[in-house]
This record gives structure tokens, sequence and C-alpha cells, in this order.
């Protein structure tokens, strides 16, 4: 068990971040009021597009930035008036990572260990267990530059964690990772959260929050839009989503899904309708006569359960994945 599990808990109210945009006279609100309370041992997802202030919320709560306005308590510290606390419970594993690439992986723990304090022989005993539970146990004295993506990202974690804090931060833990990378170092969150760590990640991979999140808050433009399981905030869309594209890059007509008693919502993202029916099997014929009747022909159709882009759909009217660097400072 890592640390005091009593303790290890994020209560944030009001949080709030801006930022002067530089050779102008106005501010960019990055944070817009964030609350939000993670619980001990979970895996606490922050999904959102690139630029929604996911990072910027991070950041503040990890003592990197100072906080404009409103409170954060992390393992029963407050953030601003006890972030010399807060640093001895929390790791941090950012986005870009810290590790010397020039030194070996032994020398990066041993380094993290002596700046935390940890006593020589107790220091190599962790790096030990920890290369181990990692799998870079046969790394540890090549040179990080040598090391893969996936590898390094491991590294990167036992540096965080090597002083057994009691909340681990991720801030995009699989970004530029190959489909094999990302699934092991799933497997690794998961597992530190099985020794009783409570981690709190950020993302914008959609599978990825759906994997490992217990419970997530969904993101955008500085605000949370959705909070819950990812399973209770699927429930919020009933039924099946059927996506459909028109032929020759048609547009629908903005009434083409007026006065349909089965369809309990329609949403049109550029030239892709989603259409969301209690039963999908039933409403398609429905859909494909209605096209032929206005001279129009789909080019794809999908009939899926809903997503977590689904729940962004309803709650932004935008496809999270499609978002790219859209949103507020990151």
């Amino acid at each position: 068990m890592w640390g005091d599990p009593m303790n290890a808990t994020i209560e944030v109210r009001d949080l709030k971040k801006n930022f002067r945009v530089k050779g102008k006279a106005k501010t960019v609100e990055a944070v817009r009021g964030v609350s939000l309370s993670v619980n001990e041992g979970e895996i606490f997802g922050f999904l959102g597009p690139n630029g929604a202030g996911k990072t910027t919320c991070q950041r503040m709560l990890t003592t990197l930035l100072p906080i404009d306005s409103g409170t954060a308590e992390i393992a029963g510290f407050d953030v601003q008036k006890k972030a010399g606390e807060v640093r001895k419970h929390i790791g941090y594993v950012s986005q870009l990572g810290g590790a010397d690439l020039a030194a070996t992986g032994r020398e990066n723990l041993l380094l993290t260990g002596q700046l935390y304090g940890i006593k020589r022989r107790d220091l190599e005993q962790k790096i030990d267990e920890l290369a181990k539970l990692l799998e870079i146990d046969e790394l540890l004295d090549r040179i990080v530059r040598t090391y893969s993506g996936g590898q390094r990202r491991r590294l990167e974690i036992a540096r965080g964690i090597l002083h057994e804090p009691k909340i681990l931060f991720m801030d995009e833990p699989t970004t530029g990772l190959d489909p094999q990378n990302r699934a092991n170092l799933w497997t690794h969150i998961k597992l530190l959260k099985e020794r009783g760590m409570t981690v709190f990640l950020t993302t914008h991979y959609l599978d990825e929050a759906d994997e490992l999140a217990d419970r997530l808050a969904i993101m955008d433009y500085g605000k949370i839009v959705a909070e819950g399981t990812p399973h209770d905030l699927k429930r919020q869309i009933s039924g099946d989503v059927i996506q459909m594209r028109l032929k020759n890059g048609e547009t629908f007509p903005q009434d083409i899904f007026n006065g349909l008693d089965f369809l309990n919502e329609s949403r049109v993202n550029e030239e892709t309708a989603f259409l969301y029916v209690q039963d999908g099997a039933k409403a398609l014929p429905v859909f494909f006569d209605m096209l032929k009747k206005r001279g129009l022909e789909a080019e794809a159709v999908s009939l899926l359960q809903p997503s977590l882009d689904d729940v962004f759909l309803k709650q932004t009217g935008r496809l999270l994945r499609d978002t790219g660097k859209e949103g507020n400072l990151k």
C-alpha cells in the first residue's frame, strides 16, 4: 500500500486561471471555475481536446502554476498555503518528461531519490523494486536516449513514484506511443491503482479514458461539461447511434429529420449526421427510404453504441476527436 489512503484525495472548488496575451491588452480564460473531487485509490481521467485547459489545471494542482482564484486541497493540504507539503505527497509525470537522456536509467533514478532525501541503501532497493514492477530492470544501465518511447515513459513513471507519493499526476501519458506501447503502459497504470495509489491523468484519447478511468471529467474551453463514470456518461445517450454521410460530399437538408417520432435527437457535424434512436436496426430502413425520396444516397453508414465522443458532442455540439487544437490555452 502506498502512503496513507485516508488523505489521498483531491478537492477543488471554483479553480480559475487567466493568462495575458503577449503584446495585447487582453487575457485568455484558461480555466474557468473548475470544481471536482477525486476519491482515494481511483484513477480519475481529465478528458478533453488539446487547448481545453487540462494541463493548466493540473499544473496548478501540482504547485507548478499559481492559482488566480478558487481553492484546492491535495492529500489534505491547501495547495496555495502548504505547497511544500503537497509536493511531498504527489508525483508528477509531465507530457514532455524530464529524464536526462545522456544518463542511464539508474543514474536518473538515483538522482531523483537523492533529491527526495531517500537514504542510499533504501534508494537502491526501491529502484530495483520499481524497475521490476515497470519492466525496465534490464534497461537500467543503458543510456536513456536509447530507450523506446514506451520504455522512456515507464522510466518517467518510476521517477514520479520513487518517493512513494499518495497521488500521481500524469499529463497525456501515452502521447506519441504506438498502440502496443500504449496498451502496455495502461497495464502498468492499473498496477499502480492496485497498489493503492490515486492516479489523476489528463488525456485527449477517448479509448484511454474509457479503459482506465474509474471516473472522469470532460473539459472544454476551460470548463467541465460532464462528469461521472464512463458507463454513466454513456448512459445519458440511450439506444443506438447512427452515423451517416452522403455521397459526393452533399449536405443534409435542414428539415430532413423533422417530425420523426422515433428519433430522440439528431446532430449534424459538417457532412456527417449523428442520429440517436432507440432501435438502430429498425430505424435504418426508414432513413434510407427518406433519403431516396429526397433524391439523396448515403455513402457511409455506421450503427454504434454511444461513446464518450457522443457525450462530448451532446455537451458541446462538436466531436472531441475532430477538435484538433481548438479551445483555450493549454
